[in-house]
């Protein structure tokens, strides 16, 4: 019987059913214009972050921890207190059952935890190698098998032969040729079949692979899920390892295996056996492999060499110890290892954070006060670059702020006047549900979309003649005066530039003044377009109460989306807000104050307690976070107390946004404390196209309060931290504390990770340096022309420069102002969240009504 026969008669399993629980190593990847921040390790929170962490160090070589450099220089800037570094320490020799003298052990440990390499010239030493050999009859029961690596993996390590460096080659053409089908002047063959059948009919003819590996090829399945079992049993893989080897496949390119899984569940089927297939066809000249030898000599060799330097223990003295004793140190050093050392760190990093952040609130919590007179309330979605301007607005004037979830708790999908397409805009966790549209009379829209119509029709024709071989050579005589100009001009005053070419083209569309698709009118793709009344009325209340804003009404309310502005930048989506798929919140906070000032939604909300007053209205804008501005989007008639309100934000605002704008400068690399004219150069940073650096987005974010404003408002949070406004007297049933932390504390871990990933590995988890990057296909960036799909954020968004960092990778720790009970009900009922806790990937801390900050679940425990 043939190893293939075997392994189809032991391998039992449905192969896209593996294949499904393989992909939880990676996440779905769309598009760059619509960039959704995703935490790389979503689908590994059922493990604990140290598992994960060890398991993606063994299998990819790839870090989880901050760098060694990285926290010596968070120490040497007063970012983590030795204080908990040495807790630390402490509570980690505590859990240990260690045969050795607790001075021994901590002496060595503390040594370790200085972070220094050991010395190359002693672990080469022929005395230190010799007694690993005399030790190796010891053994460590404690090691465990490795984790699972692909076979093209192993022969590149152990005899250099760079085979996986040849298949990510061969893979990344493909999928390039495939993603990029719809951008392509020329479109792959058969691409409408599938990613398999489209390579399948072509790979024979590949003149990339060699006449024999072509051959290997020709008769193989035609089926996806048959070529895959074919390969995977060529490929000797047994049974029982299938999910973790097919695992180790995805993170060799987690971004174009990621893109594949965007598309479909079944595409990336298709993807993996594409891979297997191309891998055994160039592994199998040099099949089997031999057997990976053992690495316990090496690690030997390292733990005495650990003894050594960090414990001052000879290497002589070895020998003058019993068994017992030399198992035992070998078991401390081989524990207390490099992983554990820069855990410890990372601890201490975040608890001297906590501590910090903990003493800025409760000291200001008890000399703040609530606004007794308020003439206007705004609600800001809870991106932490909404917390300066917050507070600058508060100091205005009397103005109240409030935060919530930048989607404003509408699930929907929105189309702007004479665009084809619609777009989500809510959190990538959530599925519209209604489809809303932006309308205008019907001459005014068909003038409008004929002007729209010659723009798009001049940028198709330009790129088509790009494209093409005979027009392509006419193009640049043609185009080159005017793209010379423009060039210019964008590069030596690209403020002046940037404001009058936008001014041109508003000048030409004259976008007509347009209302809202808001009441149901027919379905369209399969939603709704527009809403029932009892929709309506449910969606504006659940929205008052998810900001706290369900009495006291201001004569003036309003609700301020948020987007940014940049030029030439591929990741201007990722400066938008998080919370609406990569889109700006504008088009959501326009749907939801219109709702508020319809007649019919406030009887309705009057019956159930929610009295909104007749002279309050509601009106709509946009913070742009790039330059500290609000655009007003949606204005109605206003009362007089309205009126009054509007013109005193409009009279604070120029002061508001100089405050703003230059706290925002200082921080940026190159600008310092004070900036001339802070105005002009926030709006250079937004309009210039070399610029690799609009802002600084989401950078340094830390934490997320969900409490009352007042527990935060004499507070600087320096930007860093996500506020949600609750209220926990009005939240008896426990659910909008619920619908807080399965949505907007969900964005907010997922942003925390994303940032996180790109700093502690950025060649891996982060897409490298902006200014060479190359945009693919329309879909993402790469670095050169052969790289991984990059799914990270770019080196600029966490880096002041190559050797010192900006952003601070911590795990996202969680504030509740609430009772220890309502804590202790979210926990119990949502085991999501619990499980994130509990196995490290967000820290959680509450303050109840006694004043006090305690730690879940050890109520006791306080600073």
């Amino acid at each position: 019987m043939s190893a293939s026969d075997v392994f189809h008669d032991s391998f039992t399993d449905d192969i896209d059913d593996v294949v499904r629980s393989a992909s939880r190593v990676i996440v779905p990847l769309g598009p760059i214009e619509s960039f959704v921040a995703r935490s790389p390790w979503a689908g590994l929170e059922a493990q604990s972050f140290e598992q994960v962490a060890r398991w993606l160090k063994e299998i990819r070589d790839v870090d989880m921890y901050p760098s060694a450099s990285l926290l010596l220089d968070a120490k040497n800037q007063g970012e983590i207190d030795s204080k908990f570094l040495d807790k630390g320490l402490q509570r980690w020799l505590d859990t240990q059952a260690l045969k050795l003298p607790r001075d021994v052990a901590e002496r060595f440990c503390r040594a370790a935890l200085q972070l220094d390499d050991l010395p190359a010239k002693l672990l080469a030493e022929a005395r230190v190698k010799r007694l690993a050999t005399k030790l190796n009859h010891l053994g460590l029961p404690e090691m465990k098998r490795r984790s699972l690596q692909t076979l093209s993996f192993r022969l590149q390590q152990q005899r250099g032969v760079e085979v996986e460096h040849d298949l990510n080659r061969h893979l990344i053409k493909w999928c390039k040729l495939y993603i990029g089908g719809s951008h392509a002047a020329w479109s792959l063959p058969n691409r409408s079949e599938g990613f398999y059948q489209a390579w399948h009919r072509l790979v024979q003819y590949d003149p990339a692979l060699n006449r024999s590996q072509r051959q290997l090829l020709k008769g193989w399945p035609s089926e996806a899920t048959d070529a895959l079992r074919e390969a995977l049993a060529a490929l000797h893989i047994p049974p029982s390892q299938v999910q973790e080897y097919l695992e180790a496949h995805l993170l060799s390119l987690p971004g174009w295996a990621g893109m594949m899984l965007w598309h479909s569940q079944q595409t990336l089927t298709e993807y993996l056996a594409v891979r297997i297939s191309m891998e055994w066809a160039l592994m199998e000249s040099f099949l089997p492999l031999p057997e990976q030898q053992s690495e316990e000599q090496a690690l030997l060799t390292r733990l005495i060499a650990a003894w050594a330097h960090w414990g001052d223990f000879r290497v002589e003295s070895w020998l003058q110890l019993s068994a017992a004793e030399q198992k035992a140190r070998l078991t401390l050093a081989y524990r207390f290892d490099d992983l554990v050392r820069r855990q410890l760190w990372l601890e201490a990093w975040e608890e001297t954070y906590e501590e910090r952040l903990q003493e800025m609130i409760l000291s200001k919590r008890s000399i703040a006060h609530e606004q007794q007179s308020v003439l206007a309330q705004l609600a800001f979605c809870i991106d932490t670059r909404s917390e300066p301007f917050r507070r600058a607005f508060e100091k205005a004037g009397p103005f109240e702020t409030f935060g919530v979830a930048g989607f404003f708790g509408l699930p929907i999908e929105t189309c702007e006047l004479g665009h084809k397409h619609s777009h989500a805009s809510l959190p990538a966790i959530l599925k519209p549900q209604y489809q809303i549209k932006e309308v205008a009379s019907q001459g005014d829209f068909e003038s409008y979309q004929q002007r729209l119509r010659a723009v798009n029709s001049v940028k198709q024709t330009f790129q088509t003649m790009k494209q093409n071989l005979l027009t392509s050579l006419l193009l640049p005589e043609v185009s080159g005066p005017w793209l010379s100009m423009q060039m210019l001009a964008r590069s030596f005053f690209p403020r002046r530039a940037g404001r009058a070419l936008g001014k041109l083209g508003q000048e030409w569309l004259r976008k007509p003044s347009t209302g809202l698709s808001l009441d149901f009118e027919r379905m369209e793709s399969g939603l709704p377009v527009g809403f029932s009344e009892e929709q309506k009325v449910y969606y504006v209340r659940q929205a008052l109460k998810m900001m706290g804003l369900t009495e006291n009404f201001a004569p003036l309310v309003v609700i301020c989306g948020h987007g940014s502005q940049s030029t030439n930048n591929p990741y201007a989506a990722s400066l938008d807000c998080g919370a609406c798929g990569g889109a700006s919140g504008a088009f959501n906070a326009r749907v939801l104050a219109t709702l508020c000032n319809q007649a019919r939604v406030r009887e309705a909300l009057e019956h159930e307690g929610i009295v909104i007053p007749e002279d309050t209205i509601f009106v709509a804008a946009e913070h742009i976070t790039t330059t500290n501005e609000l655009r007003w989007l949606y204005v109605p008639k206003l009362s007089e107390a309205a009126q009054e309100a509007f013109d005193r934000i409009r009279a604070a605002l120029p002061e508001v946004s100089a405050h703003v704008n230059a706290e925002q400068l200082a921080q940026l690399p190159h600008h310092g404390v004070h900036v001339k004219k802070p105005k002009q150069e926030v709006q250079r940073l937004a309009e210039d196209w070399s610029e690799i650096r609009p802002e600084w987005g989401l950078a340094r974010n830390a934490a997320f309060v969900i409490g009352t404003r007042r527990l935060t408002r004499e507070c600087n949070l320096d930007g860093r931290v996500f506020l949600h406004t609750y209220h926990w007297q009005d939240d008896y049933d426990g659910a909008l504390l619920s619908n807080i932390i399965a949505g907007p504390a969900t964005v907010a871990q997922w942003i925390n990770l994303q940032y996180y990933a790109s700093t502690v590995a950025p060649h891996y988890f982060g897409s490298g340096n902006k200014a060479t990057q190359t945009v693919t296909a329309g879909v993402g960036v790469m670095q050169g022309n052969a790289s991984d799909l990059l799914f990270g954020l770019p080196w600029q968004s966490v880096m002041k420069s190559d050797e010192e960092f900006y952003h601070a990778p911590l795990r996202l720790l969680v504030v509740i102002e609430a009772p220890n009970e309502y804590v202790d009900r979210l926990m119990e009922h949502d085991a999501a969240f619990r499980q994130k806790v509990q196995n490290g990937w967000i820290r959680l801390a509450v303050v109840n009504p006694a004043g006090r900050w305690v730690i879940w679940p050890n109520y006791e425990r306080t600073r």
